[in-house]
């Protein structure tokens, strides 16, 4: 499999809800680098990380536009997320029921035909102005 389709899959096991066929792609050192806070090393913590997001988030990603490098190990992406919060977390609005759609964008690393990193981007203050 190439690096585009290891992320085409990745993204749609995402929109499934298939949370095992997405940690089934990752590297077992994946280094997840969200668009705040500190990174998240290892297939633990992201797995933690993942239910954290389905407790408080229904998201689904559209528009999606790949782009990739020839050296077959990199791939970024640009979406838009169509969600509903559903649970706030300690320092987010409160979460009651509201949608949004906010563009975002990742950038993905593949090692030994694995994701090895994640890293993702999108304007909070945007996502905070929509659910507030």
């Amino acid at each position: 499999m190439t690096a585009l389709d290891i992320v085409q899959q990745y993204y749609s096991s995402f929109n499934q809800k298939d949370w095992q066929g997405m940690l089934a792609l990752l590297h077992s050192e994946i280094r997840h680098e969200p668009n705040q806070g500190d990174p998240r090393i290892g297939i633990e913590k992201f797995t933690e990380f993942l239910g954290m997001m389905d407790d408080s988030y229904e998201e689904t990603l559209t528009d999606m536009v790949y782009f990739t490098e020839p050296g077959n190990t990199r791939v970024a992406v640009e979406f838009t997320v169509n969600g509903i919060y559903k649970k706030g977390e300690e320092g987010s609005p409160e979460a009651h029921g509201q949608s949004y759609v906010l563009p975002a964008a990742a950038f993905l690393e593949i090692k030994e035909g694995k994701i090895s990193r994640v890293t993702t981007y999108y304007n909070l203050p945007l996502w905070i102005k929509l659910v507030s």
